[in-house]
């Protein structure tokens, strides 16, 4: 991927290198803190449940000629929701064997599918893992108290048949696992939560903050600790302080027992490597989003922040994807720090927190041009990894 330095200077479009398909617009599941269908974005109530069968060919033929367009070595396909396997296995599995099918000889897809496990069985493991489509799951914890807020339409805990699911899929198809993805939620046990996701077992974690921004703070965050609105002023970091914790315990094991992709990822980018998050660094944005409607959007997380955020206006019947790379909301998050507020463009971890991400910048009536709703946490997190990996430098740490 093309990187940007600090400076954010000018550069080339990134092609789309993610895809990510939604199979089925619904969820079997009514998640309480959902952002997708309990927050301001109400645009999935028009849309049909599932992708037809025009779309997902369209999508596919669509993927292939931007492919070929841009002579991608890889791209990833994920097939998401919703709840994606109400789509069906198999009919993940075709739609992935047609995307292969039909991008350039030496083109790499790499799919993946992202559940709430609840609907995991051995029959649907077989047929994803057969389909080379790998599996990651989303859980708030190892532990059923973990995941109270996760429940169904009728209000009752789910927990019991997603542990079952991750459970089933790390005996039966382990190289078809993932990983795990895990919001953050300050008022858990940091070291718990970790410890109980490696008793699942998961092979990987993803840790997320939840989607807040400053006009619609997460909890622990205020509205008026905007770093651009009182510069200088201590705010509270309740996220931070979880992620250290967790790091801590991740580190002084020797970051042997799971992939925990921020940590990694913050690690690189300190040592002036490539990072690949959306959450952190400056690498511009290349993922894109197409509806169970044929519709391109961005990334979801961009729905947090109002109705109709991701809208671009494209569909894959009348556009390709590039028509996509130059809408103005996807040039604005391709242009690194020149698209930031003036407080990011300033800070000393510019290059490593890149602004936080784009979805948490967002306050009402000022658009996205702001600090992270998290900035604080992000700058107790990098500060603190970074003073870890000093004490490696020194001879003094792990």
């Amino acid at each position: 991927m093309a990187r940007r330095g600090a400076s954010g200077g000018a550069a080339a479009h990134v092609p789309f290198a993610q895809f990510v398909v939604k199979a089925h617009g619904r969820c079997n599941l009514a998640c309480r803190y959902c952002y997708l269908y309990a927050g301001p974005d109400r645009t999935w109530r028009t849309r049909p449940a599932a992708a037809s069968d025009a779309v997902l060919d369209r999508t596919a033929s669509r993927i292939a000629e931007h492919a070929r367009t841009h002579r991608l070595p890889a791209l990833s396909l994920v097939l998401h929701g919703g709840e994606p396997l109400l789509a069906g296995a198999d009919r993940l599995g075709a739609f992935t064997d047609r995307v292969r099918e039909r991008v350039p000889a030496g083109c790499a897809v790499h799919a993946s599918v992202q559940t709430n496990a609840t609907l995991l069985d051995a029959p649907r493991i077989d047929t994803l893992a057969r389909h080379g489509i790998r599996v990651g799951i989303s859980l708030d914890g190892g532990l059923p108290g973990h995941n109270t807020a996760r429940v169904d339409r009728a209000g009752r805990p789910s927990w019991a048949a997603a542990a079952r699911g991750a459970r089933l899929l790390a005996d039966r198809a382990p190289q078809a696992y993932a990983g795990v993805l895990t919001v953050v939620d300050p008022r858990t046990d940091p070291v718990a939560v970790y410890e109980s996701l490696l008793a699942l077992p998961a092979p990987s974690l993803d840790l997320l903050l939840p989607h807040g921004n400053w006009s619609a703070p997460p909890p622990g965050i205020r509205a008026g600790d905007d770093p651009g609105r009182a510069p200088g002023t201590p705010r509270p970091t309740p996220y931070g302080d979880w992620l250290c914790a967790v790091f801590d315990r991740w580190w002084d094991a020797g970051r042997r027992e799971m992939r925990v992709r921020l940590f990694q990822e913050c690690v690189a980018l300190l040592l002036g490597l490539p990072g690949a998050t959306e959450s952190l660094g400056l690498d511009p944005v290349n993922a894109v989003v197409v509806e169970t409607d044929g519709s391109i959007e961005q990334v979801d997380s961009i729905k947090s922040a109002y109705d109709g955020a991701a809208a671009t206006g494209l569909d894959v019947f009348h556009h390709p994807f590039d028509d996509a790379l130059n809408h103005p909301a996807v040039r604005a998050r391709q242009a690194g720090a020149a698209a930031l507020a003036s407080t990011c463009r300033a800070c000393p971890l510019l290059a490593v927190c890149g602004g936080g991400h784009y979805a948490h910048r967002y306050r009402a009536g000022g658009g996205f041009r702001h600090p992270s709703v998290y900035c604080a946490d992000l700058d107790r997190l990098i500060r603190h990894v970074a003073a870890r990996l000093a004490a490696v430098a020194v001879g003094s740490g792990k």
